[in-house]
């Protein structure tokens, strides 16, 4: 059977990673939806390729004048159309959210790499999912290791450990973390991803989201994950059973085999693209717990998603606004967490939010972080 995909957010790192496992298995993987935010140019080069029935860009403009073969569609209705199986949800931030509402409620398998829509949606995700009986599909290395190793299991696990890189400043002090400039912090040294996702790594907030996801996915509480510090990034979590067993998933860090694994599921399909770990030159693995004092984006986001509520979507939102700050060198690193703690401290939280007042959270917080370094409201 050949598997109908919509991929939201193709000009992206992860996007553009999908349709490389697309041009892998022609035979079992159909592109009927391509959808992207302002990188026309390429995606007119994919809509070329692929061919795709349906198109969404920020520009509909600009894109249906050039390219008027494929008929255009919202992201909602993209996510939610009858002629597709599965969705990829590949862009980040807030973008990801009603998008993955409309493809869960429509019964639709989900292939998630979306972090802020669980974080900050996800009892509403899940619920609709369960009622739906879509399935979501975690693409995240860490989430598709924890996936994996819960195959075959009758029992939840007893404890969830995420690792991670440590990102560029494992080794930097406080003083020399002040100092980081965009270029070092863009420099990942395991992953290849996008600016978003790259800084939130550098500063461990990208594994606060992770927790806060896993919490959702597996129905695990908070504190029964834990996250560990691993530079070489071969072992990709950690499952821990009642009686003590540990199951780790291990691979090269490449995204192409998560997001393959995702789109065959509960099939493997055998790739020679995909790079295979050389034992013989392995090396030692070496574990070691993250440094809190260091990178409070970690403890932050634990913080917020233990407290519920809207805090999860303001802790996005905020960090959303730091990151682009810093990226156009208005604060410093070390500033990201101190803004996104000053809008947590400022927030009053809702505890069972709809998805409205999730909305309206984000959309405070993401113009009282602007407020707070500018003074101004953002664009």
């Amino acid at each position: 059977m050949i598997t109908k995909l919509a991929v939201l957010g193709s000009t992206g790192s992860i996007g553009q990673q999908t349709l490389e496992v697309v041009r892998a298995f022609p035979h079992r993987f159909r592109i009927v939806g391509l959808a992207a935010g302002k990188n026309l140019d390429l995606l007119a080069k994919q809509v070329s390729e692929f061919k795709p029935r349906f198109v969404y860009s920020q520009d509909r403009e600009a894109y249906t004048h050039q390219n008027a073969e494929c008929e255009f569609l919202s992201l909602e209705e993209l996510a939610s159309h009858p002629q597709v199986d599965t969705v990829v949800i590949a862009s980040s931030g807030k973008s990801g959210l009603l998008p993955v509402i409309a493809a869960v409620k429509s019964g639709k398998n989900v292939a998630l790499a979306n972090k802020e829509s669980l974080v900050t949606a996800g009892k509403i995700i899940t619920k609709e999912a369960k009622l739906n009986k879509a399935k979501i599909l975690p693409i995240d290395s860490e989430h598709s290791a924890i996936w994996q190793c819960l195959k075959g299991e009758t029992q939840k696990a007893a404890q969830l450990v995420l690792t991670a890189s440590g990102g560029p400043f494992l080794r930097f002090s406080p003083a020399r973390l002040d100092k980081v400039t965009v270029k070092q912090a863009l420099r990942h040294p395991s992953w290849q991803m996008g600016q978003k996702v790259t800084i939130d790594s550098a500063t461990l907030m990208n594994k606060g989201l992770e927790v806060i996801e896993a919490h959702w996915l597996f129905g695990i509480p908070f504190n029964n994950i834990r996250v560990l510090i691993h530079p070489q990034s071969i072992i990709h979590s950690l499952v821990e059973f009642i009686d003590g067993s540990v199951k780790a998933q291990l691979s090269y860090p490449d995204m192409r085999l998560p997001i393959q694994y995702a789109l065959s599921y509960p099939e493997r399909l055998p790739n020679p693209e995909l790079p295979r770990l050389n034992w013989d030159r392995l090396g030692s693995l070496t574990f070691e717990p993250p440094d809190l004092d260091k990178f409070p984006c970690l403890k932050l986001a634990i913080e917020a998603g233990k407290k519920g509520g809207t805090y999860p979507a303001v802790l996005c939102a905020a960090d959303e606004i730091a990151v682009k700050l810093f990226l156009s060198q208005r604060i410093k690193f070390n500033d990201i967490a101190r803004l996104v703690e000053q809008v947590l401290g400022q927030h009053q939280a809702i505890t069972h939010p709809t998805l409205e007042e999730i909305i309206a959270a984000d959309a405070w917080a993401g113009e009282k972080a602007y407020q707070l370094i500018t003074g101004d409201s953002p664009c």
